[in-house]
């Protein structure tokens, strides 16, 4: 389904290289100008200001919660529902009161993060962004999401519904102490891309 968008595109090819250029290009406008710094690590309002920052440019929606419920799958059997709206409020206010001092309780928000899903698109992308900052903030590392396999990392995020060892041990072993450095960031967001279909530029050079 086309999304409705600001840039009145009605191609859905179209509109995906679009979306994937100018968010891009806000990702890395987001890290050479250090708004970074300014977003509130670990709470909702930190990811919606994320959401904003990527994608105001697109869509009327940016940062804002959904007014849909969602699901997604690979075929009829395997289709995964995330929060329905009338818990999704809730469930936001809960995950910004979760604990973020270690690893595993850094992966457990976001796998409560994920099942929560709270915007129409673009997701997922902000979100890891989101994740990032909150390893950066507190156990002073990020994912080298080079090194994490993309069909790996969606099965695993699939199944951390019932059980998140997986994802745990997939990120565990991609966590990088370079947390400061440009390339890692924006390697990073090429990956993050590349998992939801978007491959079509390189963040650096755009």
């Amino acid at each position: 389904m086309l999304l409705e968008n600001k840039l009145n595109i009605t191609d859905q090819i179209e509109l995906a290289k679009a979306e994937e250029k100018i968010s891009k290009q806000k990702a890395k406008q987001l890290f050479d100008s250090n708004d970074i710094e300014k977003i509130e690590v670990g709470t909702f309002k930190g990811l919606a200001f994320i959401h904003v920052y990527l994608f105001e440019d697109i869509y009327h929606f940016a940062g804002k919660i959904r007014e849909v419920n969602i699901a997604k799958g690979t075929d009829s059997q395997n289709i995964r529902g995330f929060a329905p709206l009338m818990y999704l409020e809730p469930s936001l206010k809960h995950i910004d009161a979760m604990p973020q001092s270690n690893f595993d309780e850094i992966v457990e928000k976001y796998v409560e993060m994920n099942i929560a899903h709270p915007f129409r698109e673009g997701y997922g992308r902000a979100t890891r962004i989101w994740l990032d900052l909150i390893f950066k903030k507190e156990i002073k590392q990020v994912i080298d999401w080079n090194l994490v396999d993309k069909d790996e990392y969606l099965s695993s995020m699939q199944r951390s519904v019932v059980k998140d060892i997986e994802i745990k041990v997939l990120l565990k072993q991609a966590l990088t102490n370079r947390i400061h450095d440009r390339a890692v960031f924006m390697k990073g967001i090429d990956v993050s891309y590349y998992y939801e279909g978007y491959s079509e530029f390189r963040t650096e050079e755009l």
